[in-house]
């Protein structure tokens, strides 16, 4: 289980989740940032500083997302 960047993200790519990140796992993609599961070891610290929520926990995902 890991963390999933949502599409809150899309077109607003902060980039304060991919600092705030020990492990590196947060790579760039064309619209948005995306977490790689097998590398994230589900820490939180990009949780607590995306400025528009956009990170959740892939098991308390809401089925709009």
């Amino acid at each position: 289980m890991a963390y999933v960047i949502t599409e809150p993200c899309i077109d607003t790519k902060d980039g304060a989740c991919t600092v705030a990140c020990p492990v590196d796992c947060i790579y760039e993609g064309g619209r948005m940032f995306y977490i790689q599961p097998e590398e994230c070891i589900n820490c939180g610290l990009c949780l607590s500083v995306c400025p528009v929520d956009a990170i959740l926990w892939d098991e308390e995902m809401p089925t709009d997302r």
